[in-house]
């Protein structure tokens, strides 16, 4: 393998993500190669898994398994939690993590991050659309300075009669599972089973969209978050706080 200095752009220890600017000299003959990226909001349970890695220092080291489940929320070394996040049973170890999650035909579709010691078959990879989205934000600003509302969530399907009935731009939504205490979501009346499809009228697809609108601009300012409640569609207001780590 080939050797090249780097240095580190930026990183995010609410997702233990990072950019590094690798330093490529002009004498060098062949140019790096990048990796196709997928669509971590394509997946589906149940399809193959490739994971790479260097297991206990051993390079290049490639398990298999499939998806075991999406839409998990998993804590970060920070202590905040990173939603959306891909189960897998493949097999990951000390010197996985950072490696590249790859399905079937060759795309990168999550970045391996952590299993559960002592359990088998428990592994988890951050999905690249959130994986793109941080990435974007650090080689524009370095850093990401993010809004929060104290949700626990993930993407879910919605009802076809709904999504007739309301004319809605899009067929999945953010489903709350659990609200922080004292945060902007429980001023706001948001609650258990609520499915988030706006905010200030942007669709909210899946977890990455909510994500991506809750940006800096956003903090401390009052937003229309526009809900489904059981069958009944509703507005509420909200006031994101900035994201604390």
């Amino acid at each position: 393998g080939r050797r090249f200095p780097a240095h580190t752009v930026g990183d995010d220890p609410g997702t233990d993500l990072a950019v590094i600017r690798v330093d490529v000299p002009s004498a060098e003959g062949s140019p790096l190669l990048s990796a196709s990226l997928g669509d971590s909001q394509k997946l589906r349970v149940g399809q193959l898994a490739i994971a790479i890695g260097n297991s206990y220092g051993f390079q290049y080291t490639v398990t298999a398994g499939v998806i075991s489940a999406l839409g998990r929320s998993l804590r970060s070394y920070s202590g905040r939690m990173i939603d959306d996040v891909i189960q897998t049973d493949a097999s990951l170890n000390p010197g996985n993590s950072g490696g590249p999650l790859v399905s079937s035909d060759g795309r990168v579709i999550g970045v391996n991050t952590a299993t559960i010691m002592g359990a088998q078959g428990l592994c988890f990879a951050i999905g690249i659309n959130t994986a793109k989205f941080v990435a974007g934000r650090l080689l524009q600003h370095g850093k990401i300075r993010r809004g929060y509302i104290g949700v626990e969530a993930q993407t879910v399907p919605l009802h076809r009669r709904l999504v007739r009935f309301y004319d809605l731009a899009q067929e999945t939504g953010v489903v709350v599972l659990s609200t922080t205490e004292g945060s902007p979501a429980r001023r706001a009346g948001l609650r258990e089973t609520d499915i988030i499809i706006a905010l200030d009228r942007r669709p909210i697809a899946g977890v990455d969209d909510l994500h991506r609108l809750l940006t800096d601009a956003r903090v401390g300012v009052t937003s229309s978050l526009t809900i489904l409640r059981q069958t009944e569609k509703r507005e509420l207001a909200i006031v994101p706080e900035e994201a604390r780590g």
